[in-house]
């Protein structure tokens, strides 16, 4: 198959922000009496915010709710603490050197909102490094939903089928596959077992091994 884009996800790809996303939802919702442990936090992971804070609520149910403004509480943790600290995860500023030097547009297709995507860009300094940013902020659906994704590709004016998406989480996987596009999983090492990830045409490590497996399986550009 011949690959023409390379479309990245941003949190748990890009940036080690998924352990930020936890504990600031752990914070805030547990503030709210919801008694939340880590592992219920896992749960969401690939959502986009509104859609967590609707998915506690709808199981937890508290009053008064006010979505919005949970998710801004969420997500102000969440900016201050990639500013203070963020990393490009292992692997991915290779990958995005290399999917340039080999011709293939790079995307960015993610649940967060732009203020988010503006920080990890900052901290990382990769202003200049995407063709096309999509976001699911304003979207009707985040992922699961293909939406994001295939608004991306249609910025990078390149066909879905002609796309490889590299996802962490269930959730972005089964959005990249329903916009019918290749895919690569790269999930936290502890949850890398799972038989969920079968559904993905590959499984990664790291980012280290992206440019191997697509010059393995792919014709480029």
């Amino acid at each position: 198959m011949n690959i023409k884009a390379i479309i990245f996800d941003m949190d748990g790809v890009i940036i080690d922000s998924e352990p930020a996303w936890q504990a600031a939802e752990l914070a805030v919702f547990n503030q709210l009496g919801l008694h939340l442990q880590p592992t219920d936090v896992e749960q969401t992971i690939g959502l986009r915010i509104d859609q967590v804070v609707d998915y506690w609520q709808q199981r937890k149910p508290w009053q008064p709710y006010n979505n919005q403004q949970t998710a801004q509480d969420i997500t102000a943790k969440v900016v201050a603490y990639i500013s203070e600290q963020g990393q490009a995860l292992t692997g991915i500023e290779q990958a995005l050197k290399w999917s340039k030097e080999n011709g293939l547009k790079i995307g960015l297709a993610t649940s967060s909102p732009r203020y988010i995507i503006d920080a990890v860009l900052e901290k990382l300094q990769l202003n200049n490094t995407f063709n096309a940013i999509t976001s699911a902020e304003h979207l009707p659906y985040g992922k699961p939903h293909p939406e994001v994704y295939l608004n991306c590709a249609s910025a990078l004016n390149v066909n879905p089928q002609h796309c490889i998406a590299i996802e962490d989480s269930f959730n972005g996987l089964v959005a990249a596959r329903a916009a019918n596009m290749q895919t690569i999983a790269i999930p936290e090492a502890r949850f890398a077992h799972e038989s969920t990830w079968s559904i993905a045409h590959h499984q990664l490590k790291d980012a280290n091994t992206i440019s191997s497996t697509l010059t393995a399986y792919y014709h480029l550009g």
